[in-house]
């Protein structure tokens, strides 16, 4: 009898392995997210309650959905019009959650749900949230590194959590990745983002403390009751004996898909000024004021280019002073020490200011503005070069981004579940890799200054409305409509297809001497990359330098005359405006036509 049993419950076993196997886990789509969500600092604990609604996008009907949670936490219930349904929790292997891995609940719904057929569930989870660094160190990290970088937990002291792609404590399901795995965790992430466009989520947070403990809550959602600040109520705990008093802050997120729902909670206090908020720790208070200077001097700036801001810029200092920052949309999560370098501080402040001034529901064009921003600042203060300088360390990120898409687009590297052309899913428009559409995205920006003028992009910009942005080129036609100038070849090469990057060099240089003086240079200029720009050719001479701009198509080749007082002694395409592959063949010395 005892060995038919065990071979029942392994016959069992094997089907729900294969079942779960089998399961579509991005069938479903998040449509909304109503919870109760208590945090109990001194024992580190999260606990939550509520209802997920949840929609079939797949193309078939479905009886079984996953719902995915931290691995450390449990679920507790998850049920269907009030009444339990049959759910196998199960540890899954990702890192989109800090500690490598989530806990998977497999249910099984009591009848399919039709193509396009909604349902909602009521569902509990609770567990520790303490500091996790495994899926960093596993590939390599260091521990010390690793804790700045993933910073989030709930201690005594204080609490601070970012969502999906840090800490996953509300209810997602994705396909499994790997940080091991080239782009895998930034593409799962962008699927996420794109299902979930349209989510909501309306959040009833709250934290238990002792008195004389308060803790102020803070998130980045929009704060539609207690703003976080409200006193607290008795709350009678069954696992400590004091009573404790409990806070709550009403949050909504709205959409989920492009903010990443974050909270902290500690004794904040406040330095409110008037394009600014700072939530500080201790006596960090001249450090918060060095801050709010940072964002006066930086709002006129902001202001000229994208209009006074239309909401306040929020900061949340982190307790951990070498933390990486963190933001999402208008709130920065950061240690205060930027604020101890007035230029760094002010760079910060212009990308949040810019966030608060000028909204886009497209990434490339909201984060690309802010980081474009930054280099047009760093220029007002000191020159082009300076700016430059400053975009060197995004240029070399999105060299190595387009590198390693178009290795993976390479047919030995192509998996059965690849696409077969994965650098053609990420265009800027599609993208979900940082290094495009913050970095190459910047980039973008600065080109067309340089192509269509500064007075011209300023005034496209501010006829920029979000909620009429529902046709990729409909920005293109804003600035074609400013600068009378054709951008068609401009946005499919950069926007609307990757075609990888540039790879200038000269290709030839015939100078002749002309009537009454001087040189007359004409210079070919080839593009050995798919991109085709809009790049400075420079001839140096003796004394000085002569510029004059050509567009190169990829894989093309385009010459331009450049009339020069003297022999010119090099030229040199490309001052660093245009990213490129490769950058090392961008000077041609005129010695070499005497040979």
């Amino acid at each position: 009898m005892k060995l038919f049993q065990v071979i029942v419950i392994s016959v069992f076993l094997c089907a729900c392995a294969l079942s779960c196997a089998a399961i579509d886990r991005e069938a479903f789509t998040f449509t909304s997210y109503n919870l109760d969500v208590r945090v109990e600092p001194e024992q580190q604990r999260l606990a939550a309650r509520g209802k997920i609604g949840l929609r079939n996008d797949s193309a078939s009907p479905q009886r079984h959905l996953t719902l995915q949670i931290s691995s450390s936490l449990d679920w507790r219930s998850i049920q269907l019009n009030g009444k339990a349904v049959q759910f196998v929790s199960q540890p899954y292997a990702s890192d989109v959650d800090h500690t490598g891995a989530l806990s998977e609940a497999v249910v099984t719904l009591p009848q399919e749900v039709a193509l396009h057929g909604t349902v909602e569930l009521e569902i509990g989870y609770e567990g520790m949230m303490p500091l996790d660094v495994t899926r960093l160190t596993r590939i390599g990290v260091p521990e010390d590194a690793a804790k700045h970088s993933d910073w989030d937990q709930i201690s005594e002291a204080s609490a601070a959590v970012r969502g999906i792609g840090y800490v996953v404590w509300y209810p997602v399901s994705t396909e499994a990745a790997s940080l091991s795995d080239g782009n895998a965790v930034f593409q799962t992430l962008g699927r996420w983002k794109r299902r979930e466009a349209q989510a909501g989520m309306d959040l009833d947070l709250c934290v238990d403390h002792f008195p004389g403990s308060e803790r102020r809550i803070i998130a980045n959602g929009l704060t539609t009751s207690g703003g976080g600040r409200g006193s607290g109520e008795p709350h009678d705990s069954t696992q400590i004996t004091t009573p404790l008093l409990t806070s709550c802050s009403h949050e909504v997120f709205h959409p989920v898909g492009e903010t990443v729902p974050t909270f902290a909670m500690a004794g904040y206090s406040t330095l409110n000024r008037a394009n600014v908020n700072i939530d500080y720790l201790g006596d960090h208070k001249s450090a918060a004021e060095n801050y709010a200077l940072a964002s006066e001097l930086a709002t006129p700036f902001v202001s000229e280019w994208f209009g006074a801001p239309r909401e306040k810029a929020e900061v949340v200092e982190i307790a951990d002073p070498e933390a990486a920052p963190f933001e999402s949309g208008t709130m920065l999560f950061t240690p205060l020490s930027i604020s101890s370098d007035a230029r760094l501080a002010q760079m910060t402040a212009v990308h949040q200011l810019t966030h608060a001034a000028f909204s886009s529901p497209r990434p490339w064009i909201y984060e690309g503005l802010a980081h474009f921003a930054q280099a047009a600042y760093r220029e007002r203060q000191s020159g082009r070069q300076a700016a430059l300088d400053f975009m060197g360390v995004h240029r070399t990120a999105v060299a190595e981004a387009e590198k390693s898409l178009s290795n993976n687009s390479s047919p030995k590297s192509l998996s059965n579940n690849s696409s077969p052309n994965p650098a053609a899913d990420e265009s800027l428009i599609n993208t979900s890799l940082q290094e495009l559409y913050r970095s190459k995205a910047m980039f973008v920006w600065w080109m067309l200054r340089d192509m269509v003028g500064e007075a011209e992009l300023k005034k496209a910009l501010s006829l920029y409305r979000p909620n009429q942005d529902k046709d990729p080129a409909y920005l293109q036609r804003l600035i074609q409509a400013e600068s009378k100038q054709d951008l068609e070849w401009f946005f499919d090469d950069w926007v609307y297809r990757d075609r990888g990057l540039p790879d200038f060099r000269v290709g030839s240089v015939f100078p002749r001497q002309i009537l009454g003086g001087g040189y007359m240079v004409t210079v070919t200029v080839e593009n050995l990359g798919g991109a085709g720009g809009e790049v400075p050719v420079t001839l140096k001479i003796e004394g000085g330098e002569v510029t004059k701009r050509i567009i190169v198509p990829g894989k093309g080749k385009a010459s331009v005359r450049i009339e020069a007082v003297t022999m010119p002694q090099e030229v040199v395409v490309n001052d660093g405006s245009v990213p490129e592959s490769d950058m090392s063949n961008n000077v041609y010395r005129i010695e070499t036509l005497n040979h």
